[in-house]
């Protein structure tokens, strides 16, 4: 192994990096982009059988509290107005063809074909929800393309179900607390005696709005209208394809029934989720000779206990294991299997591809649902045109664009309100001075932007945590990020106010922008270093914050001390990015563009080395064409303005809020190193992990957080930067700031609780 190849496995790459799959955008409280249609149980992000019927409960109360009625005319006008709307468009729609038919019973027809509340679904979250329904007054149905507890009906016989937290009771009457298939159905069909399901077999196409209804369109056309929609159907989209040669094979099947079928059989089963490690336990005790195939280095995406239980049958050789794995092709009577670059054939007579089911995605799509991760036509081009705009903001700022015209000119602006300025020494003249130049107005729009949408992130999160992290980013970027260059220091230094020697020593030629230089750490603000001749009081303090500070800050409460609460980058990203987190792309290609970071954090050092040469040898033509080349054709334009600027900015509504910090930043890159020897962990209690994903899926430094708490591993990977979304996210609260000791164990908490 190389010494590059050994340095990025130990500063990142030796940790896991799991992919977020596609699903629709869903709010807290089960909503969408289309008003009134909600979704429940799983597609919510929440696999587990009590969140799906806490979630189902929850939705059909709150659809109960939008459309019951109310006791007074008013209300009871209202909603007899919208009964007749959904006749109306029923019969446009049903009985266009046919003038024969008499108004009643047009009538009688759609009000069979209108309803308060559509449910999609028949599974737990679709029953939770009739059953909360039943209790109303509101007219329902289900629509179920299957049949009733299909999910569950097609598990394998005898299939343990994980009905935890086991101290958790979901909201509603239907409760579980059987822990095996047949068991759980006895118990779920036991309390649906009696309920007026009002299930109708139907497979929807889609829903779209139709003026203040929902219209449901089924795969044969017939309309149906509600006032409100809740999709319970699960992930039960296509199975996913190995995309392999005899893939399509009799042998190869995606799902198990009886674990007995496959007795004495050479059975290879594909996958390294629960549903591959259940089905390997259950094959081999059933007398199959089990080859459990991923591609995976470990099985990280199974729960600890059904990981755990295949390792013990592996060691005992009950169970083959082949990790690190994938199959090449798969022929009558074997399978080829690719690991790293040898090929081997393994003798086989049937295949499980446990590889999991895409969700229903062509369903939303078809229902203008809005996906995560999707971008139309429309959303690309205005990327493109945000990308130029702020290549055009920072190039006034940074570069000097437009200087040459006068509409551009803050000056040419203010001239008419204040054409004596020179003359006068107020805060006011100062402040009209300071509005000449586009940075003052480039860090007004800033940190206007941080304190709305920082106001706005509190009110949306509202946890100590957030409220106090919040503030603090927002009285940094506005207090020393901009009184204090663009109006203080301007007004004191005008009135002659500063010392001399600090004047002279960290502000030469009345430079007030170096004072950004108090926050913002060498090398993110380089220019304080990379100044033409030292300046001894910035190199100074450049070199406590980088070297003393810093490291001190990030030993004792990890990377996010500075990025998440100090720097003006994270500002940005914390308040308005705060809603586009879920957009960081993951998985492995990715990881390896963290290293960005490293390449641009390494030019800062050579350009650090060439600076001291020229201090000490002024005269070396080929050192200053080589620093000129560096610092202007390189730092300011590739670095400052495109990475920092144009690249960093304008992908926030694209592809999260932290591109700039998570893949270019060089001194978030020195902030990976020291990271390494931090105390500072996201500590994990694996015995309240159900595997959900979802504090990976709210990463925005693309963290694969789900993989460390579901096997009880602190969260050690440097990029974290103290957020707390994944904490709070975490619905059975798994995780928690902490420390570890020399050994790695949790020794304490610490912080205010994210939740």
């Amino acid at each position: 192994m190389s010494l590059l190849s050994k340095y990025s496995h130990w500063l990142h790459m030796q940790w896991p990096s799991g992919k977020v799959e596609k699903m629709p955008k869903v709010g807290s409280l089960g909503d969408t982009n289309i008003k009134g249609l909600y979704i429940a149980g799983d597609l919510a992000g929440f696999p587990l059988l009590k969140f799906a019927l806490d979630s189902g409960s929850r939705l059909a109360r709150r659809c109960i509290e939008e459309c019951e009625l109310g006791s007074s005319e008013g209300n009871r006008a209202k909603c007899k107005e919208k009964l007749e709307l959904g006749s109306s468009e029923c019969s446009r729609a049903k009985h266009k063809e046919n003038d024969e038919v008499s108004s009643s019973e047009a009538q009688t027809k759609c009000k069979d074909e209108f309803m308060d509340v559509a449910v999609i679904g028949a599974g737990v979250a679709g029953l939770a929800a009739a059953v909360e329904l039943s209790k109303s007054n509101l007219s329902y149905r289900i629509f179920e393309s299957n049949q009733k507890l299909a999910t569950l009906e097609n598990f394998p016989v005898g299939k343990p179900i994980f009905t935890y937290p086991k101290d958790m009771q979901p909201q509603g009457s239907l409760q579980v607390s059987a822990d095996i298939k047949e068991e759980l159905l006895i118990e779920l069909n036991e309390q649906l005696k009696g309920v007026p399901l009002n299930i109708e077999k139907s497979t929807i196409s889609h829903i779209e709005p139709a003026k203040s209804l929902l219209k449901i369109v089924s795969t044969d056309g017939k309309a149906y209208f509600a006032k409100r929609v809740i999709v319970a159907i699960g992930r039960n989209g296509n199975y996913r394809r190995l995309n392999v040669p005899g893939e399509d094979l009799p042998k190869v099947q995606n799902r198990l029934f009886n674990p007995k079928q496959y007795q004495e059989e050479n059975l290879a089963i594909i996958g390294g989720g629960d549903s591959a490690c259940e089905a390997a336990i259950a094959c081999s005790q059933a007398g199959a000779k089990v080859t459990l195939i991923y591609r995976g280095a470990e099985l990280s995406r199974a729960k600890k206990e059904n990981s755990n239980e295949v390792l013990e049958l592996a060691q005992r050789g009950d169970i083959k294991l082949q990790l690190g794995t994938q199959i090449k092709s798969i022929s009558s009577n074997s399978v080829e299997l690719l690991q790293k670059d040898k090929v081997e054939s393994l003798e086989n007579s049937k295949v499980l591809a446990l590889i999991g089911r895409e969700a229903p995605l062509d369903f939303f799509r078809r229902s203008k649902v809005k996906i995560h991760g999707e971008t139309s036509a429309l959303s690309f081009s205005t990327m493109i045109f945000f990308l130029l705009s702020m290549a055009c903001l920072y190039g006034w700022k940074s570069l000097g664009w437009g200087s040459n015209l006068s509409f551009l000119r803050p000056s040419t602006w203010l001239a008419s309100f204040a054409p004596h300025m020179e003359e006068s020494s107020s805060i006011i003249s100062t402040l009209l001075r300071s509005a000449q130049g586009p940075s003052f107005w480039v860090t007004l729009l800033y940190s206007s932007v941080v304190v709305i949408f920082g106001v706005l992130r509190i009110k949306r999160r509202k946890t100590p945590y957030v409220t106090l992290q919040t503030l603090c980013l927002m009285s940094i970027q506005v207090l020393p990020l901009f009184i204090l260059p663009e109006i203080i220091l301007p007004w004191l230094g005008q009135n002659d106010m500063i010392p001399n020697l600090i004047r002279t020593e960290l502000f030469p030629g009345d430079s007030w922008w170096r004072a950004y230089g108090f926050i913002l750490a060498w090398p993110l603000m380089a220019w304080n270093v990379f100044s033409s001749e030292p300046i001894l009081g910035w190199l100074i303090i450049s070199f406590v914050q980088t070297f003393i500070i810093i490291p001190l800050l990030v030993w004792r409460w990890g990377k996010g001390a500075y990025c998440g609460w100090i720097c003006s980058c994270g500002a940005l990203a914390e308040t308005l990015g705060d809603e586009q987190r879920e957009k960081m792309p993951h998985g492995p290609f990715w990881n390896k563009m963290n290293f960005v970071g490293q390449a641009v954090l390494l030019s800062a050092f050579i350009i650090l080395l060439v600076h001291i040469g020229l201090w000490i040898f002024p005269s070396n033509s080929l050192a200053q064409k080589t620093q000129s080349f560096l610092l202007f054709s390189y730092w300011k334009y590739f670095v400052d303005w495109l990475l920092a600027g144009v690249l960093g900015v304008g992908f926030y509504f694209w592809y999260s809020s932290r591109v700039w910090c998570r893949f270019a930043c060089p001194l978030a890159a020195l902030m990976h190193i020291y990271s390494r020897f931090s105390r500072f962990r996201i500590l994990a209690d694996e015995k309240k992990c159900i595997s959900c994903n979802a504090c990976t899926s709210v990463c925005h430094q693309g963290i694969d957080i789900m993989n460390f708490a579901s096997k009880g591993n602190h969260m050690e990977d440097p990029q974290c930067v103290r957020c707390s979304a994944c904490v709070q996210i975490c619905p059975t609260e798994v995780l928690s700031f902490g420390r570890v000791d020399d050994e790695g164990k949790a020794i304490e908490e610490v912080g205010i609780k994210a939740r």
